[in-house]
């Protein structure tokens, strides 16, 4: 006689509904969405990352290119400037006066020119996942503060070969690293954006950061501007700002950035907040377009 088999229902756990999201291209101007930049966190960890390996991956001096360029910027400028032109430069030496403005200046150049290309060099990624397009061109920035850092100790020593000691207006210099961080990205995200539709941005960056680099008082100083009002129209250059606010932290310089860095924080506040909603407004056609 079969055996006979008494089954019996077994009770199947309640799963949560699979999240759906729907992606559709936006209209017109649209919210920055800020919050997705947190909930991709991880991934804007590994994009950083990737561009920090890449920048020395087979590289014959590795990390020390971070060094080389703004020293010998340094050794030149001195040459030409410091001794056949005569520059005044407020009382410090020369070769130390212009290299404590080339260390913001080469992380401003150098986020400039990487964001303004991101989105062209991550076009695969941009075909293939979404993810808030955001995430591009600031990895690519923040990415500089490596180079930075191994600049500024490079300072360091020449503050401590010329025998100057840093005052308490150290405590800026966060703030003032800040500064030429959100100068970066804000007009890196207008170039970054630019470039997506109209390919020769690339060639149009390298003349406006030379352009830039002489509109900043780099190889000369400020205190040449006599007249107050000008000074403050001069601050309409963020990275005018940032340049005397370093040597005025670091060097104790006369020159102490006074109005014209609340100035020059005006402006970079309105360059990174007009390139953001503008980033934001063409980024439904950059996986089309890229």
């Amino acid at each position: 006689m079969a055996e006979k088999v008494h089954s019996r229902p077994v009770a199947v756990p309640e799963r949560d509904p699979i999240p759906v999201v729907h992606i559709a291209p936006s209209r017109g101007w649209v919210s920055l969405r800020l919050r997705e930049l947190w909930q991709y966190r991880e991934l804007f960890y590994f994009l950083t990352w990737r561009d920090v390996k890449v920048r020395y991956k087979q590289t014959v001096l590795g990390a020390a290119w971070a060094i080389i360029q703004p020293f010998f910027t340094m050794v030149v400028f001195s040459l030409f400037f410091g001794q056949l032109a005569k520059v005044p430069s407020d009382g410090i030496p020369y070769p130390i006066f212009s290299y404590a403005a080339l260390v913001p200046w080469t992380f401003f150049a150098n986020g400039l020119s990487q964001s303004s290309n991101s989105l062209v060099g991550s076009a695969n990624l941009i075909k293939k996942v979404y993810f808030p397009r955001l995430v591009v061109p600031l990895s690519s920035v923040i990415s500089g503060v490596v180079d930075f850092a191994l600049a500024f100790v490079v300072l360091l020593g020449m503050m401590l070969f010329f025998g100057i000691a840093p005052t308490a207006n150290v405590i800026w210099l966060p703030l003032l690293l800040l500064l030429a961080f959100v100068t970066a990205l804000g007009v890196g995200l207008w170039l970054s954006a630019m470039n997506v539709q109209f390919r020769d941005v690339r060639y149009m960056v390298p003349f406006l950061t030379q352009f830039w680099m002489f509109a900043t008082p780099i190889a000369y100083p400020s205190s040449l501007i006599e007249n107050e009002t000008l000074r403050l129209l001069y601050g309409l250059n963020p990275m005018a700002g940032v340049v005397e606010g370093f040597r005025w932290a670091l060097l104790n310089t006369d020159t102490a950035p006074g109005p014209m860095v609340l100035v020059s924080a005006a402006a970079a506040l309105a360059l990174l907040v007009s390139g953001a909603f503008y980033f934001r407004r063409m980024e439904k056609t950059f996986a089309d377009v890229v």
